[in-house]
């Protein structure tokens, strides 16, 4: 089975039910299918914005409730929250969180609202929210891929980039227009580079044929 990962992300750029069409095929094609059982119900939804006093943006809620419940899809780096763990931030509602430094949030206006993210700590106010991407929906797409390039999986590597290999990602790669202040995307079938603005390399091949083909033409010290 094949996906047209660029094409797909392309179309998600300025369509969310494109994005929900991309995160499903990108699952059924890497991973797993996504099945009914992996989402959050209507109800748990519902109570979150009981709880929390505030509806719910409908990008957020269409996600939480088709694939919320997929952890290699959403949680094995960053995490996507839970209903029962969705916060707000004054006016910004927390919806991503990293293990250690970083929350992203969206504004609780619109029904596909930008994201922004923050710099995580003790003291919530001490840094200032930033501007992230445009959509979450097409935010979702960029945290799909993230999860797919940190996972645990055989054919996941990384290292540090080096000044020759901008041009092969250039040549051998189509770049996703995915890109927010830290890192840029690049796709092929069966292969996603991420190339983070610390001159970090992190990769995923789908299969083992394709693995290899990315170290040969990208050798050097990768990290499995």
């Amino acid at each position: 089975m094949t996906f047209d990962v660029a094409g797909s992300a392309a179309r998600a750029v300025h369509d969310r039910s494109a994005a929900w069409r991309f995160i499903e095929s990108f699952a059924a094609t890497w991973t797993e299918p996504i099945g009914p059982q992996d989402g959050w119900s209507r109800r748990e939804l519902a109570e979150a914005e009981d709880r929390l006093g505030v509806g719910l943006p409908e990008a957020l809620k269409e996600a939480l409730a088709l694939f919320g419940k997929r952890p290699e899809v959403t949680s094995n780096h960053d995490r996507l929250l839970a209903p029962a763990e969705l916060r707000l931030d004054r006016e910004i509602l927390v919806f991503r969180s990293d293990q250690w430094v970083e929350a992203w949030g969206v504004p609780l206006a619109g029904d596909d609202p930008e994201v922004l993210v923050r710099t995580d700590s003790q003291d919530k106010y001490q840094y200032p929210w930033k501007p992230w991407m445009s959509r979450f929906s097409l935010a979702c797409v960029e945290l799909v891929l993230t999860m797919a390039v940190f996972g645990d999986g055989g054919e996941t590597a990384d290292r540090e980039r080096s000044d020759a290999d901008v041009p092969l990602l250039e040549e051998h790669f189509t770049l996703l227009p995915l890109n927010n202040p830290l890192s840029r995307w690049f796709v092929s079938d069966d292969v996603i580079i991420r190339e983070d603005d610390r001159a970090w390399l992190w990769a995923c091949a789908r299969t083992p044929e394709a693995f290899e083909l990315l170290t040969t033409r990208f050798p050097g010290a990768w990290e499995r």
